[in-house]
């Protein structure tokens, strides 16, 4: 399987709102409890790409998974952190697309001047049908670090879940940093050879009403 990385439009919503439905039905990977409406998705796509960069892995025309970032916080002074999430299609773990999708939004975060990565990903006391710890393995895979524990901050399918946050440091922490530019990633046309990933597990989640 060969697939692309690209920057994604509101025009993908629905494709992308297929991807994450599963994951809200049927998971504790996010913690949002309703699917949200296509005219939702949509918004939220709209939103984000206004200022962070938004990724999809497409092969002909189908999209597998996809990443973003969002702020880490709203506040001027931590415009040089950003918060990760990635979702991939439930068919197609395993095959490098996380890796692919990561390493895109990394290098071009770093171009725009971020300097933390964040991943806020639910974790549970032991696994269970809903939630794993794959998650917390494919970001010490990729190069986060825990950084802090929440614990029964959550509860969805009658059980409560932990919540861990996760650093990654890609820049340097000058005195006085250059003001973050935002907005979508100049990407050049590139055809990508899925292949497995260790440590490639399932995505990070968004916790409810993020």
């Amino acid at each position: 399987m060969n697939f692309k990385i690209r920057n994604v439009t509101p025009d993908d919503a629905e494709s992308l709102l297929s991807i994450y439905k599963p994951y809200v039905l049927n998971t504790a990977i996010t913690f949002e409890y309703q699917v949200p409406s296509s005219a939702e998705f949509k918004s939220r796509i709209s939103q984000t790409i206004k200022k962070y960069p938004y990724l999809c892995a497409e092969d002909n025309g189908k999209i597998l998974g996809y990443a973003y970032a969002s702020a880490f916080k709203e506040r001027a002074a931590y415009q040089w952190s950003v918060e990760l999430s990635i979702y991939i299609d439930k068919d197609f773990h395993g095959q490098g697309l996380g890796r692919s999708l990561y390493e895109s939004l990394e290098s071009g975060l770093k171009k725009m001047g971020i300097i933390n990565l964040y991943a806020c990903i639910a974790y549970p006391e032991k696994e269970d049908e809903y939630l794993s710890n794959n998650s917390v393995d494919f970001h010490s895979h990729m190069g986060f670090r825990k950084v802090g524990d929440f614990k029964n901050c959550a509860a969805k399918f009658g059980r409560w879940y932990h919540m861990t946050w996760m650093e990654k440091i890609i820049g340097e922490h000058k005195k006085n940093p250059e003001e973050v530019k935002g907005g979508s990633l100049p990407l050049a046309p590139t055809s990508l050879v899925a292949t497995p990933s260790a440590g490639e597990g399932n995505p990070p989640q968004r916790p409810l009403g993020k």
